[in-house]
């Protein structure tokens, strides 16, 4: 076993001058400070058995008083690992979201990670952005939320040999890492949920337009289609969902097909806004409007009447999303990377 180093030195009051490029203190200033060499402070920050204990006490003493903090850019080079994980979502206000990143926190702390957030607001130019930004951090993997940001990071050469779990969706092979459930499949439970309750003029109602969404339709439509119905009742709009939104498409379609009789909602953002605007029309739901939602946040079931919707595993996405991507990261042996997590038609009073 080595031996302890030894270096008796007094430590200056005076602290010594940081670096000229940064103000920061430096592993240098350190060293001077507490009369020791650069290579003790390092030692003595990551295996502080082999430093002696009087030279470590005049180290701690100089970081004290330098303020010094280690870089992480320097602990990157030395283990070829920076800890941190990469994460791009839509949005850090929609709830779907913030359970998904409470899954990814609770499984990377455990596993000694930190991740970096990026709000893509749905914008390839700011995927692209954050990406590059994030390259700066050199990290060991990247989270993402959705095909696009996956296609950036393998287009780019200094992130194509990154890996990366793609989340919310599946890819069609074991080629790429990806956990969520199948959006068309979701689509489709829901037409067909509405159909055998009696329902023959349902409406698609949605707003962003990402491939999500529209995976939801084509599994809604492909429904309908195999029901006889004719699936070309819909109100689309580009922008973010919001409540209010809802109760406007609602109006659309009444407008144009008075006799619709039913509503798909792609989130429940826009079901609850369609409910109020059935309320303010005094149309019963759902005897004479059937209203399904998607994600089933938090007060969908406490509406009146309760909603519909399709039950997403928000938190269980980022879980095992982190967990494939940190077992990837160790080399281990992954037989499945295409993790199904499926999902749940939550019935109630709305249809």
């Amino acid at each position: 076993m080595s031996k302890p180093v030894v270096e008796k030195r007094t430590v200056e009051s005076t602290p010594a001058k940081g670096s000229r490029t940064t103000g920061r203190a430096t592993i240098i200033d350190v060293a001077k400070q507490a009369k020791v060499s650069a290579m003790t402070v390092s030692r003595a920050l990551k295996t502080p058995e082999l430093v002696q204990q009087e030279a470590r006490d005049r180290i701690a003493a100089a970081i004290s008083l330098l303020g010094y903090v280690p870089s992480q850019a320097a602990s990157t080079l030395a283990s070829a690992r920076s800890k941190v994980i990469g994460v791009l979502v839509p949005s850090l206000t929609n709830a779907v979201f913030i359970e998904t990143l409470s899954g990814i926190r609770d499984y990377l702390s455990q596993a000694g990670y930190q991740f970096l957030i990026g709000e893509t607001g749905y914008s390839k130019t700011k995927e692209s952005q954050l990406i590059s930004t994030y390259m700066t951090h050199a990290p060991d993997g990247f989270l993402l939320s959705s095909v696009g940001q996956h296609e950036i990071l393998k287009q780019q050469p200094a992130t194509s040999r990154i890996p990366a779990v793609r989340m919310f969706d599946l890819g069609k092979s074991n080629s790429e890492m990806t956990v969520g459930f199948s959006q068309t499949k979701a689509g489709y439970a829901v037409a067909r949920h509405l159909i055998e309750r009696g329902y023959r003029r349902p409406a698609f109602l949605a707003a962003q337009l990402d491939p999500r969404m529209m995976k939801r339709r084509e599994g809604f439509r492909k429904g309908l289609l195999e029901a006889g119905l004719v699936p070309n009742v819909e109100a689309l709009l580009s922008t973010p969902t919001t409540v209010n939104m809802g109760a406007q498409l609602l109006s659309r379609i009444l407008e144009s097909n008075p006799d619709c009789d039913a509503v798909f909602c792609c989130n429940d953002d826009l079901a609850l806004g369609a409910l109020f605007e059935c309320q303010r029309r005094g149309i019963k739901v759902p005897q004479q409007m059937a209203i399904a939602g998607f994600n089933d946040l938090s007060w969908a079931a406490c509406a009146t009447p309760s909603i519909t919707t399709i039950v997403t595993p928000r938190y269980d996405i980022g879980y095992k999303a982190a967990e494939l991507l940190i077992r990837r990261l160790k080399g281990e042996t992954i037989e499945k990377t295409r993790l199904d997590l499926g999902f749940q038609l939550a019935v109630r009073e709305s249809t």
